[in-house]
């Protein structure tokens, strides 16, 4: 991985693993520091992912840059799960997201022909396989037969769920997203593996994260994610640089984590003030290695391979 990145002209970059804010998604969850000496939590945190790092660097005019290094999540390990796992960044400046569609098929690509030399088998599912790319409104009307667009209010959603009774749903009052994964969860993502490669890309606004919408339909977000035989290997965004914004949508995060989980978490104002000095047009994305090669290879354990 390494190796390509060097061949299309990108700096390598490592990012301090302990951090002010270790990233805002509500439902990513981090490791905080202790300071043994003084018994006390330190107000550092380990971070879930180098983005904040990776932007200020891209702030003070890094243009092409990717970070192999470990991340660090709390949440109940799996065989896709772990506390701290080894993801892929890697950003570009004044490149919209389908630059970085491009760079992950060519990636996968270089990944699956150099596995052998490696002595890796590649899953036989998926040889003979290309990527293919749908946009989440073809894949819920593919599986499901409906529009999801049309389902963008908090009323509209919780009314299409009553038309699958099988789909578990809570009886507490819920966010919007959280109805969509059900949904999604349920009846649609359990049929994407009979696209050994997929590459998901124009989410529903509501999942904008830290994604731009598009210009010409702002009932979508410009984002992507990559799936092989089922499992998400990754997720890019066309990066949001409005600061303004960008703090309206940490503040909603922030207190949604307080609400669901009852904790939240310092203002990450380093990233701040990187937004505030002129943050570039640009576009990047996360990619879980570990995760890569067991879905492209007969390989149970990577962590350990």
């Amino acid at each position: 991985m390494r190796n390509f990145f060097g061949e299309q002209g990108f700096l390598d970059v490592l990012t301090p693993p302990a951090v002010e804010n270790p990233g805002m998604e509500v439902h990513i969850h981090p490791f905080q520091l202790y300071s043994v000496q003084k018994q006390t939590p330190a107000p550092l945190y380990l971070h879930t992912s180098p983005e904040f790092c990776m932007k200020e660097l891209l702030s003070e005019g890094f243009e092409k840059i990717f970070s192999i290094s470990y991340c660090f999540r709390d949440e109940p390990e799996s065989p896709i799960h772990r506390p701290q796992f080894l993801m892929l960044e890697w950003y570009r400046v004044h490149e919209r997201y389908e630059v970085i569609m491009r760079d992950t098929e060519a990636l996968l690509n270089y990944v699956i022909l150099r596995g052998p030399e490696r002595g890796l088998t590649l899953r036989p599912e998926l040889v003979d396989h290309k990527l293919v790319r749908k946009t989440m409104r073809e894949l819920f009307y593919e599986c499901l037969g409906i529009e999801i667009l049309d389902f963008l209010e908090l009323h509209a959603i919780k009314d299409l769920l009553e038309r699958y009774p099988e789909v578990p749903v809570p009886s507490i009052e819920l966010e919007w997203d959280d109805y969509f994964f059900l949904l999604y969860l349920n009846k649609v993502e359990p049929q994407i593996s009979r696209y050994p490669l997929l590459l998901i890309y124009e989410f529903p606004a509501p999942l904008a994260a830290l994604s731009t919408l598009k210009t010409d339909d702002n009932r979508v977000s410009e984002r992507f994610e990559v799936y092989v035989n089922g499992i998400e290997l990754c997720n890019c965004f066309n990066e949001l640089t409005d600061p303004a914004e960008q703090r309206l949508r940490f503040g909603v995060q922030n207190r949604l984590k307080r609400k669901l989980y009852g904790y939240d978490l310092p203002e990450p104002r380093q990233f701040y003030q990187a937004l505030d000095n002129g943050f570039p047009e640009s576009s990047g994305i996360a990619l879980g290695v570990e995760r890569l090669l067991h879905a492209l290879f007969v390989v149970e354990n990577p962590f350990f391979y």
